[in-house]
């Protein structure tokens, strides 16, 4: 089996060690036999959404935010439709944002974004940074007890999600995507939206494992992944969860 992930902007995304995710979904690949292919791609870099299986966008400030809708924008079409077809999209932070409407700026200028899903994102008085414990509405296919997440935040972007749209989790610690609603993430079609960083998929591998699930399946594969060894992560995963409940 292979799969193809495109990382975007490694050099520009990369906040709160998110490329650590990479790693996360290599190991794991690689434990099962599977030939996970990572391509980074940078500004003005072509792109061919339909040949990838995973996208990866991570974390960054408003200023990376704006080269980045600036070489984007122009494709926002072709990425929208990959997304309605399937693609695979793991997006944290700054890329989480990208993805939606608008984000507003604290003077309330709007900055478009890729309007690739229905949310939008103002700017906060704020940072909101801690470390976050969510629990999981429907945590599919895991074939773990956990039905959490854990990470870390730190972001003044307030994101509201547009009616009928799902979250990834809902908080039980911390902030998620506003403070207000206790809302966490957003799920849309094979689409993981997140404020979770810190990596994220290193202490959660049940949520790694749903993602590469999906990416499989997407491409008629066998999805049923074999077990791993996750005693450490998961006993990682816990003590998180018990600290700061």
């Amino acid at each position: 089996m292979k799969l193809t992930l495109y990382h975007l902007y490694p050099d520009l995304l990369d906040f709160y060690g998110d490329r650590g995710n990479l790693l996360t979904f290599k190991a794991r690949c690689r434990w099962r036999d599977i030939d996970l292919q990572i391509h980074p791609v940078s500004l003005g870099e072509n792109i061919d959404f339909t040949q990838g299986d995973i996208l990866f966008m991570g974390g960054g400030s408003d200023r990376e935010q704006n080269f980045l809708i600036q070489d984007l924008s122009s494709r926002a079409q072709e990425l929208k439709q990959a997304v309605e077809d399937g693609l695979v999209v793991l997006a944290i932070g700054g890329g989480y944002q990208l993805l939606g409407k608008y984000y507003q700026t604290v003077d309330g200028h709007k900055v478009p974004g890729l309007e690739i899903i229905d949310y939008y994102t103002v700017a906060g008085s704020k940072r909101m940074i801690g470390n976050v414990i969510a629990k999981v509405a429907n945590p599919a296919h895991s074939k773990t007890d956990l039905n959490t997440l854990v990470g870390f935040e730190n972001h003044a972007g307030k994101t509201y999600l547009g009616s009928g749209l799902s979250p990834l989790a809902e908080i039980v610690r911390g902030y998620g995507n506003n403070g207000e609603d206790g809302l966490e993430g957003v799920r849309y079609k094979n689409v993981w939206g997140t404020y979770l960083q810190g990596p994220l998929l290193p202490k959660n591998p049940h949520l790694a494992d749903n993602i590469l699930r999906a990416a499989l399946k997407r491409r008629d594969y066998n999805s049923d992944l074999r077990m791993l060894d996750d005693s450490l992560e998961i006993r990682a995963h816990k003590a998180i969860v018990k600290r700061f409940s």
